[in-house]
């Protein structure tokens, strides 16, 4: 039997630290230097590993990260991050002293949460930072446009600073309609009014991946948001879209292991279900992968995996912890040998929008779903 490296492993996966901060770099060329790159490290950077991931961007240079909520910012914090770090999605009540505690800025996304800040800052004897979020035309979070209401709130507030002040696009990827156009004129018409005002914030910001990628620069302002970009990803756009400008690489190889080969008959019922009858005799390989791992269950049937240099179908139901290909086209495989869920091995890739088609998703929930019992190997 041939022992797969890392030795021991059933299902694990390898990420390329290099290639992030490649990533990242790619990034930064694109925007150029007036333009402060702020990774998106939320979701353990997207199923990467958030520490690691943080550290490595650290050491490359990134002055800002974000998260979706205080608890990754203070898991940061404890890992010795020393860079700012930005979070997202709100902050409920429990959350807040997280906040003071670990230095972390908080996005604001309804007025109602100033005074709550304010006497929290207050009774720190110390000044808040916070970004406000507006609602451009997403109807998620985020306050409504409206410059004289929040320069009013803001003047109730002295002990915080509104050093930033951002939106959020929600069809940056699509060409065929205009919905980024007209968030980004409400966004616009927004900031004239508290520049009316006096308010400029240090920084603005509403591009995430798409909108670099494809050179949306109207949505760059002085910081941007790459998050699926930085782990090598682009959507693809819809519509007549401008060339992109931006290349990334993924970082990420999900691999597991063959657990056990076998001939079957024609007309074997394979796996939960029977949900595949053998046309012919086949030879078929068990693999130590399943749902419980994040393996999606739509792939039964669907999916398929690089084994032994080719691609090999997934036949029958996906299983809480195996997962069933045909190896017929490779019937030197045996036990113990390496096979690659997603990733690229020789000239064969798999990648996570290539799962996402396959399963009727899409590659953000590919990579989030992995889940936390496969090990991350670090390159």
């Amino acid at each position: 039997m041939t022992s797969p490296l890392p030795a021991g492993r059933r299902c694990w996966v390898e990420v390329s630290l290099g290639q992030i901060v490649a990533n990242f770099r790619a990034v930064q060329a694109v925007v150029g230097d007036p333009v402060e790159v702020m990774p998106v490290v939320k979701a353990d950077a997207y199923g990467h590993g958030a520490v690691p991931v943080s550290q490595a961007l650290e050491a490359a240079g990134a002055r800002w990260l974000a998260v979706s909520h205080a608890g990754e910012g203070a898991a940061l914090r404890q890992a010795g991050i020393r860079a700012r770090i930005l979070v997202m999605a709100d902050l409920l009540p429990w959350e807040r002293d997280t906040v003071l505690a670990h230095e972390l800025t908080p996005v604001v996304h309804a007025l109602e949460q100033l005074p709550t800040l304010e006497a929290m800052a207050a009774a720190a004897g110390r000044k808040l930072a916070f970004h406000l979020k507006v609602d451009s035309g997403m109807g998620r979070l985020g306050v409504a446009p409206d410059a004289a209401t929040i320069v009013a709130a803001i003047r109730q507030a002295p002990h915080l600073e509104m050093e930033g002040v951002m939106t959020h696009l929600a069809s940056s990827a699509d060409y065929t309609r205009d919905q980024t156009e007209r968030q980004l004129a409400v966004f616009e018409r927004f900031l004239d009014g508290l520049a009316g005002a006096g308010i400029r914030p240090r920084w603005v910001h509403v591009a995430s991946s798409n909108p670099i990628a494809f050179g949306r620069r109207a949505a760059w302002r002085n910081m941007v948001r790459p998050g699926h970009a930085l782990y090598g990803y682009v959507s693809p756009p819809r519509g007549p879209a401008p060339a992109r400008v931006l290349e990334v690489r993924p970082a990420l190889t999900w691999k597991t292991v063959i657990l056990a080969v076998k001939d079957v008959a024609a007309g074997a019922e394979i796996g939960y279900g029977a949900m595949y009858r053998a046309p012919r005799p086949m030879r078929i390989a068990v693999l130590a992968a399943g749902y419980a791992d994040g393996y999606p269950h739509r792939l039964s049937n669907r999916g398929k995996v690089i084994a032994g240099g080719r691609l090999a179908p997934v036949i029958g139901a996906v299983s809480m912890d195996l997962t069933t290909i045909d190896i017929s086209q490779t019937p030197h495989l045996r036990p113990g040998d390496p096979v690659t869920l997603l990733g690229r091995a020789g000239e064969v890739v798999v990648d996570a929008q290539q799962i996402a088609r396959w399963a009727g998703t899409i590659s953000y929930s590919v990579l989030c779903g992995i889940s936390a019992r496969v090990p991350r190997l670090y390159l």
